[in-house]
């Protein structure tokens, strides 16, 4: 469809565009499609998925739409930065703890007294062999140490996903080094951490991947734990996968977890200018946690 037309298509479903240029320039430059996840919320049927008439709500303005859009943007932004900083910090100690626990074993990480041997079969198939074959830093320290089988876990779990470092926490045998582990982060059960671990990586997926990131739904619900997640709604949404990263992140850097807070708010000031756009940020972000509205 040409970009004359999705224009005459959205004023037909009772959509404003007072800048129609300036509109043709933004569907030409992020598309139809995409926009089209961040006028969803100001249709009649939203947020039915079902039987859509793909009307909008009396004044509906492109413009809010594309505000949305941004908005999105600049969210993922933000809680991609922080999501890295708790990425870092549990690779981080999870190997230092290990190391430290293991110190004349610096492979620990495939040794079967140690962690699971799924986990190993695992790592040797689909990361090792694979993923680390052309990592330079890896080929060079073979090429130095050549009797290696492996380079030791400093090296080798920096290069991992944060994927594989949660799965390597779940495959250590030992649970009280696993309850250590999680205490570090206020976390009283090793299930809790696990299961915060995930929510923070799905979520940093979404945003590495530029994906929707509003109407988040986590694959697993919130478990209960010390992040202040509370409604029943939020242990399934975005708001309580902020709270969980804003609990992470205290854990780590209060400093961090009270700049992350005014980041957000400011973002949100900033794009609740308009009554329109702000009732609809107010509905979908959830980001009410930690007083964050």
């Amino acid at each position: 469809m040409t970009l004359d037309n999705q224009v005459r298509l959205l004023r037909s479903r009772g959509m404003t565009i007072c800048n129609e240029e300036k509109a043709k320039e933004v569907l030409l430059d992020v598309g139809y499609y995409r926009l089209g996840f961040y006028w969803f919320p100001f249709e009649r049927t939203y947020p039915s998925k079902r039987n859509r008439v793909h009307e909008f709500v009396t004044g509906t303005n492109f413009d809010d739409a594309v505000k949305l859009y941004y908005f999105d943007y600049k969210l993922r932004s933000i809680l991609a930065f922080y999501i890295n900083r708790i990425e870092i910090n549990f690779r981080n100690f999870l190997t230092y703890t290990l190391s430290n626990a293991f110190r004349n074993n610096p492979q620990w990480f495939v040794d079967r007294r140690v962690v699971s041997d799924d986990f190993i079969l695992s790592f040797d198939r689909t990361i090792y062999t694979a993923s680390f074959k052309l990592n330079p830093v890896i080929k060079r320290h073979h090429i130095v140490h050549p009797d290696d089988a492996y380079a030791p876990a400093w090296k080798t779990i920096e290069y991992m996903t944060f994927g594989s470092v949660i799965n390597l926490y779940g495959a250590i045998k030992d649970r009280t080094m696993k309850i250590a582990i999680a205490n570090h982060y206020g976390i009283r059960y090793i299930e809790i951490l696990e299961n915060y671990l995930e929510i923070v990586r799905e979520l940093r997926n979404y945003c590495a991947h530029g994906n929707v990131l509003y109407d988040f739904i986590p694959f697993k619900y919130i478990r209960r734990g010390p992040a202040e997640v509370s409604g029943s709604r939020n242990f399934r949404n975005l708001n309580g996968a902020v709270a969980v990263v804003l609990y992470m992140l205290k854990q780590i850097s209060v400093h961090r977890y009270t700049e992350m807070i005014e980041e957000i708010k400011s973002l949100i000031e900033h794009y609740s200018q308009s009554p329109e756009l702000a009732a609809i940020i107010s509905n979908i972000s959830g980001l009410d946690a930690y007083n964050l509205r």
